[in-house]
């Protein structure tokens, strides 16, 4: 069985860091998966928060993960949201996607709102988007150096270097993993 991951909207939210986490997920380090009500909040607060962006822009990202991520959808976890308890009522929904796709974790920049006291019960760790990916470069580090190329050789307007993707990365929340992706940057 593999390992089963959902990405919480916060984590979609930019769109570098949503690049990289979808790349990844392409992979087959792990199984990723996100919700329509996931992808509904990230693409609601971009849009509140850019206005030279369309909805029709976001749909079709929306639409190009779907396709690039097998099996990323997870359906049928609303049932399970109201017995749910977090900080946060209106995470439990994405609790409720992790139970119902068998996840081990959550990856999320909220991990105060998901205390391991309310996940532990159901198998599941929140986990920090860096520090997850820095689990991921010590199980298989080319793959996701390779995954970090791929990404640069796609920016074409404008290109990036190397070390510029990796301080966007780094700006984006990964910090340590940009650090650590350093060590290849000759390689991206």
């Amino acid at each position: 069985m593999r390992f089963v991951v959902v990405y919480d909207a916060c984590v979609l939210y930019p769109a570098p860091l949503r690049d990289f986490l979808v790349r990844l997920a392409t992979t087959n380090l792990f199984a990723a998966r996100w919700t329509e009500q996931i992808h509904n909040e990230w693409i609601r607060n971009v849009l509140a928060k850019r206005n030279d962006i369309s909805r029709a822009q976001l749909e079709r990202t929306r639409d190009l993960m779907n396709v690039a991520v097998p099996d990323c959808i997870v359906a049928g976890h609303e049932p399970l949201i109201p017995s749910l308890d977090l900080p946060d009522p209106d995470d439990r929904h994405v609790l409720a996607a992790a139970i119902v796709a068998h996840a081990q974790m959550i990856v999320t920049f909220n991990l105060r709102d998901f205390p391991a006291e309310n996940l532990d019960a159901f198998g599941i760790e929140a986990i920090h988007p860096d520090r997850f990916i820095e689990c991921q470069m010590d199980l298989r580090e080319a793959a996701v150096v390779q995954t970090v190329r791929a990404q640069r050789q796609s920016l074409k307007n404008p290109p990036y270097s190397a070390e510029e993707l990796l301080d966007t990365l780094a700006a984006q929340g990964l910090p340590a993993s940009a650090d650590r992706l350093r060590e290849f940057q000759e390689l991206i």
